[in-house]
């Protein structure tokens, strides 16, 4: 079987061998369509590649750390990154290396070329996995091509393309891929066109960009849109952006430049050529059998079919493809650019302001009916920062996700997850947090003199304890696991005394430097030719702004919900103190709604199913903390089990939360429920040097409190008994 085949002799070939982007380009070709000149790595190479290179069974083993349909996101995130670790450094097959290059050399010339994915199932009238698998602009030369035919393998196993296949109820393990490798056409204006508008039947639609088509693609260019009649051709609308820059090549893939003065205000398509691809988006709609998508670009008067796909949203009536939510996985470098500036310039100072505000309302002074208004706008306040985190925070994550697939990309470390000792000791609040229980923790170690008794007992504390303790809760506000429902509550104020004692007859937890960091840093910007210097030291900054803010966000949203609390706190006293009558009923309501609040977010909240488990030796989770460590387990399924954490215990729980964090220097490992390096116990973990697991099934029942269990950080490995390994 061919391992390289021209466009021109794909039209008998089967779609499994081709996919069915090069398949539908081989069709537009023969029906006398323009399409660039290409050729097909077909899907046997890559079976070969798999195979000999021992991939196969790697593949298998990180998708069955747990059940694939029980994979949380940040779980499938995690095992795409590793296989994508396994494509980049699994060396060529001398054989299968010697047949792509006799393949591909009578194909190339000094011309750039573009390498993109063709999937059997790709580009189908059932799914469409548009924007999911890779594509790579400007590749010149052998070597470089051959790299990034692994990219677009690796892409196979990408997080978005995973869990839509999931969504399909495709058997992921039965995946293969093709790849095209196409001639580029530099077109001068580039865009989509579709026969049929996904969101109006009777209508076509074309959208335009100067320049390349990466732009539109990615979304960091907002295309000119028009809406056309479907059965006459006549331009309903046509929607002009705010013009100011367009993707083109340059030295090493491509990048936006600015848009001239004119263009900027110039429509990138006269009237007639906007008739024109509709037409053939219309004429690909006859020829296919089905509405059609369509990427083009224009390039010296010339209309290229870059490819066509079915519209797959037509049926449903739905507005958006079903993919759409897994290509919103990964953000560009522009967006995450442009969010980061929105959230530390604006969003999180407004954030300060908004505890500083409710920090300073004289709450005891106000009436109950300004109580209770103060109650209600609080809540309002809380509600709407919960939709900022949501929607601005939670994706702003992607500049670590962006980070470590370009250093994987650059060094191509034999460790996938190398990437974030150069993230590790960023400063976060988080920790500052922990720094501050530490020296509370010093004072207490100073006083040995108070004995556990005060611990169990902690109503007298020396002013030199009681004032730093009260201007910490003041501070970091009320710890939810510890049962506090206020920043003041004695439940709060108990349980952290207790636990200050617990630190004081230990010493304090360490924060071990990586040494190596420096190394890693130049190595990593050591990759990239001077010119490329600059988005390699910016894609570094996003990954060490967004891992930061991973952490502080939820500290944020804590201080928030402690200003609420507050308010609630002194509303509860007043009903307990007061009389019934119209205001104290508005008051009543006021904290009714907080309660029902609560109730909702906490039942919304990912917690395991319940049913009997099976004692196992061995649990298997994913490895997000290196290193090993052995001790009796602490299992926490209520929050006042955290109370009784001692340390050099490890640390056995659904998640980390964030308020739970302060625990985290007693205990010697992490195991965790939930995945995912980027969680808040695996990132506190890593802070630390401590070995965390995450996304272990069942952890809290398959474990019981005073277990003896080993973590195992490197290969991410629970073990339940005593061990002989070696530590």
């Amino acid at each position: 079987m061919k391992l390289v085949i021209a466009l021109s002799d794909i039209r008998d070939a089967p779609v499994a061998w081709v996919g069915g982007k090069a398949t539908a380009l081989a069709r537009m070709k023969w029906a006398g369509v323009p399409v660039p000149d290409a050729v097909c790595v077909t899907s046997e190479a890559y079976r070969l590649f798999v195979s000999e290179g021992g991939l196969k069974e790697r593949i298998l083993m990180e998708l069955s750390r747990k059940p694939f349909a029980q994979m949380r996101w940040e779980e499938v995130w995690d095992a795409a990154l590793r296989i994508r670790n396994l494509f980049l450094t699994t060396p060529w097959p001398p054989h299968l290396y010697a047949a792509l290059a006799e393949g591909l050399n009578g194909f190339l010339d000094e011309r750039p070329l573009v390498v993109r994915s063709s999937c059997p199932g790709e580009d189908s009238a059932e799914s469409s996995f548009a924007g999911l698998h890779e594509s790579y602009v400007n590749v010149r030369g052998l070597e470089a091509t051959l790299e990034r035919i692994k990219g677009v393998w690796a892409s196979l196993w990408s997080d978005g393309a995973l869990l839509y296949r999931r969504e399909l109820g495709g058997d992921v393990h039965l995946s293969t891929m093709a790849v095209i490798v196409q001639h580029l056409v530099t077109g001068e204006v580039s865009g989509v066109g579709f026969s049929q508008s996904p969101h109006t039947s009777s209508e076509g639609a074309v959208e335009a960009v100067y320049g390349l088509n990466q732009g539109l693609v990615d979304g960091t260019i907002e295309p000119d849109h028009w809406r056309l009649d479907r059965e006459t051709g006549a331009v309903l609308e046509h929607r002009e952006p705010l013009r100011s820059s367009y993707v083109g090549p340059d030295s090493t893939g491509v990048r936006a430049f600015p848009l001239s003065g004119a263009k900027a205000q110039t429509p990138p398509l006269m009237p007639e050529e906007v008739t024109r691809i509709f037409e053939l988006a219309c004429r690909l709609e006859r020829l296919f059998g089905a509405a059609q998508d369509l990427e083009w670009t224009l390039a010296k008067g010339t209309l290229h079919a870059l490819q066509s796909r079915p519209i797959t949203t037509l049926d449903s009536g739905d507005s958006s493809d079903r993919n759409g939510l897994y290509q919103s996985l990964h953000r560009s470098y522009e967006n995450l650019n442009a969010l980061r500036e929105r959230i530390e310039n604006h969003l999180l100072p407004e954030m300060v302001r908004a505890v500083d505000d409710m920090a300073e309302a004289p709450l005891l002074t106000l009436s109950d009916r300004d109580l209770a208004e103060e109650i209600k706008a609080r809540l309002e306040v809380n509600e709407r920062w919960v939709q900022v985190y949501w929607t601005e925070f939670i994706p702003y994550a992607h500049g670590i996700r962006l980070f470590g697939q370009v250093y994987n990309d650059a060094v191509k470390p034999e460790d996938p997850f190398e990437f974030t000792s150069l993230l590790t000791h960023t400063p976060l609040m988080g920790m500052a947090r922990n720094r501050r229980l530490n020296e509370l923790a010093e004072l207490f170690r100073t006083r040995g003199d108070l004995g556990q008794e005060a611990g169990r007992n902690p109503i007298h504390l020396p002013p030199e304890l009681e004032e730093p303790l009260t201007a910490y809760i003041d501070t970091y506000g009320a710890f939810p696991w510890l049962e506090g429902e206020g920043s003041r509550s004695q439940q709060t104020r108990a349980s952290l005394v207790t636990l200050l004692f617990e630190m004081a007859r230990h010493p304090p937890a360490s924060e071990p430097t990586i040494e190596a960091a420096p190394q890693l840093e130049a190595q990593f910007l050591g990759c990239f030719a001077e010119g490329e210097k600059a988005y390699a030291r910016g894609v570094l900054a996003l990954g060490r702004s967004s891992y930061r803010l991973r952490d502080d966000d939820n500290i944020y949203m804590g201080q928030l919900e402690t200003q609420l609390l507050r308010a609630v706190d002194e509303g509860r006293k007043r009903l307990e103190e007061g009389h019934e009558d119209t205001v104290t009923a508005q008051l009543r309501d006021e904290i009714e709604r907080f309660g029902i609040r609560s109730t909702i977010k906490s039942a919304a909240s990912d917690t395991p199913v319940g049913g009997p488990v099976v004692k196992a030796r061995q649990i298997m989770g994913q490895p997000a903390g290196q290193g090993m460590a052995q001790g009796r387990a602490r299992v926490i399924r209520t929050p006042k089990d955290l109370g009784g954490l001692k340390h050099g215990e490890i640390l056995v729980c659904d998640v980390v939360e964030p308020n739970m964090t302060w625990a985290v220097p007693l205990a010697a490992g992490i195991v965790e429920r939930r995945g995912g390096m980027l969680i808040h116990g695996a990132i506190i973990a890593r802070e630390y040097g401590l070995p965390c697991v995450t996304g272990v099934p069942d952890a809290t029942q398959r474990i019981e409190t005073g277990d003896r269990v080993t973590v195992d950080g490197y290969l991410g490995m629970v073990i339940l008994g005593e061990s002989t390994s070696v530590f």
